[in-house]
C-alpha cells in the first residue's frame, strides 16, 4: 500500500476516477435495494449515482487533458487511509438507515479526500475542479442525511457530523483498546492463577500483559493512517486513545489480585469480567448500532473462549 503523500498528481486524479465509479455502482445497489419499499429514497441515490459518474466524467476528461489517455487503476485498498467498507452484497436486505449511513460516510470520506488533493495540487484547473467537487460532496453528505426524515438544519447536520468525528477519533480506538485488554489479557491472567494458586504472580502476570498490550496497541493504531482521509482524527492521539484502553481493559480484572486470598480475589476477578463485557456489548450497540443480542453474543463468546484457553493452560 502507497500512502496518499506519495502519490503523483496524475495519481491522485487516477485514485479519484476510480472512487467516483466505485461509489456510482454502491448507489445504484442502494436504489435498486430501496426501489421497492422506498422509492423516494431510491430516486434520491440514483440522482447520486448520476452525479457520481458526472464526477468521473469531469475527472477524467481533466486527466485525459494533462496526462493522456492511459488512466492506471488505482484502488482505495491500494492507498493507506481510507475506512474499509463492507461489501454490498452482503448487506441484503438492504435497510434505508443503514444505506443512509454508509452514504454519509462515504461522502464525508470523498469530502475530506477531495480537500487534501486540492492542498497538494498546484494547477489552477485541477485545484478548481476538486474545490468543486469538496462542496457537491458536502452536499451529498446532507442529502443523505435528510434521507427518510425530515429536512436537517444546520445545527441538527453539525450535530450529526460531530458525533460522526466524536465515533471515529474517539470511540472506535478506545472500543478496539478495550476489547483488545478485556479478552487478551484473560488468557494469561487465569492460566497463572491456575497454574501457581498465588495471588500475587497472578497480580504481576496481568499487570505485565495489560501495559504490554497497550503499548502494542497505542503503537498499531497510531502507525494504521495518518487521520487526513478518514476523519479519525491524529494519529498519536488515537494511539494514546487505544493504548490506555486496552490498559484499563486488562487492569480491570487484574487488579483484584491484589487481595491475597486467591479464590476471593479470582472470585471477584470473574465478575469484573462479566462487567466488562457487559460494557463493551452495550457501547457496540450504543455507537455502532450492533444488534444488542449480536453484540452480547460476539463479546460473551470471544471472551468465553479465551477464557476457557487460559483456564486449560493453566491447569495443564
Amino acid at each position: 500500500m502507497k500512502t496518499f503523500e506519495s502519490l503523483s498528481e496524475a495519481e491522485v486524479l487516477a485514485l479519484a476516477i476510480s472512487l467516483e465509479e466505485e461509489d456510482a455502482r454502491i448507489y445504484d445497489g442502494f436504489a435498486d435495494g430501496l426501489r421497492k419499499g422506498r422509492p423516494e429514497e431510491a430516486a434520491d441515490f440514483e440522482r447520486m449515482r448520476q452525479e457520481e459518474n458526472d464526477h468521473r466524467h469531469r475527472l477524467t476528461e481533466l486527466y485525459r487533458a494533462r496526462f493522456g489517455e492511459h488512466i492506471p487503476l488505482i484502488r482505495r485498498q491500494d492507498v493507506k487511509g481510507f475506512i474499509q467498507r463492507k461489501p454490498l452484497w452482503l448487506s441484503r436486505p438492504l435497510g434505508l438507515k443503514g444505506a443512509r449511513e454508509m452514504a454519509e460516510t462515504m461522502e464525508v470520506e470523498s469530502k475530506r479526500f477531495y480537500e487534501a488533493a486540492a492542498r497538494r495540487t498546484t494547477d489552477a484547473g485541477v485545484r478548481q475542479l476538486l474545490g468543486d467537487l469538496v462542496e457537491e460532496e458536502r452536499r451529498h453528505v446532507a442529502v443523505a442525511a435528510a434521507m427518510g426524515t425530515k429536512p436537517a438544519g444546520e445545527a441538527e447536520i453539525d450535530e450529526k457530523a460531530s458525533r460522526r468525528l466524536f465515533v471515529l477519533q474517539v470511540v472506535q480506538p478506545g472500543l478496539a483498546g478495550l476489547m483488545d485488554g478485556s479478552v487478551s489479557t484473560l488468557a494469561p491472567l487465569f492460566a497463572t492463577v491456575f497454574a501457581t494458586h498465588s495471588s500475587h504472580d497472578t497480580f504481576v502476570v496481568g499487570m505485565a500483559a495489560s501495559i504490554g498490550a497497550g503499548i502494542s496497541m497505542g503503537f498499531a493504531e497510531a502507525m494504521s493512517d495518518d487521520g487526513s482521509l478518514t476523519g479519525r482524527g491524529r494519529p498519536w492521539t488515537r494511539g494514546a486513545v487505544c493504548g490506555v484502553m486496552t490498559t484499563a481493559g486488562g487492569l480491570g480484572h487484574t487488579l483484584p489480585f491484589l487481595i491475597p486470598a486467591v479464590h476471593t480475589a479470582t472470585a471477584v476477578a470473574v465478575c469484573v469480567v462479566v462487567v466488562e463485557l457487559g460494557v463493551i456489548a452495550w457501547i457496540r450497540r450504543r455507537y455502532m448500532d450492533t444488534p444488542l443480542l449480536s453484540a452480547v453474543f460476539q463479546v460473551v463468546l470471544g471472551g468465553f473462549l479465551v477464557f476457557l484457553a487460559g483456564i486449560l493452560i493453566g491447569s495443564s
